[in-house]
């Protein structure tokens, strides 16, 4: 079982892509490639997806992924997934989303656990103030890529 790996030179920084058994696995900036990259059909499809996302032409990703995680944290993750291009929701939305109405720090706390950066878009996840709050990657990542899909969006 091994782990291929590929890199995506981004706007916003590098991206390293993870697969493993054909489904995404991990997708994270990194300073640096570290690693040399593996091709695989999985992968090739990735970074054209991620090339496809920044130019503004692709609103929804179509890639197998694997989600780790508790049967919340995959509920949670698949619920992200459903947040669409170019929108944001709360935290409090989210936890109503899966069943769990007070679960706020729960939800809080699987983001910051997503592997699968923008694909499971965490990023479009706001506090109920309207207030950019916490992303792994940055808060001017999520503000840039929150601009991005507000630009891009047919909406």
């Amino acid at each position: 079982m091994n782990i291929n790996v590929a890199y995506y030179d981004s706007p916003i920084g590098l991206i390293m892509i993870e697969a493993k058994n054909e489904n995404i696995i991990r997708v994270s900036f990194v300073d640096i490639a570290t690693l040399s990259e593996n091709a695989s059909p999985i992968l090739e499809k990735a970074k054209k997806q991620m090339a496809e996302y920044f130019e503004g032409k692709r609103k929804e990703f179509d890639l197998q992924m694997a989600f780790e995680g508790t049967q919340f944290e995959k509920k949670v993750f698949k619920a992200l997934t459903e947040v669409e291009y170019g929108k944001v929701a709360t935290y409090k939305d989210i936890a109503i989303k899966v069943g769990h109405n007070k679960a706020y720090r729960a939800i809080g706390g699987t983001n910051h656990k997503n592997k699968l950066a923008i694909i499971v878009p965490c990023h479009r996840i706001i506090g109920s103030n309207g207030k950019m709050t916490g992303y792994a990657s940055g808060i001017w990542r999520k503000t840039w890529l929150l601009d991005h899909e507000k630009k891009n969006s047919t909406d």
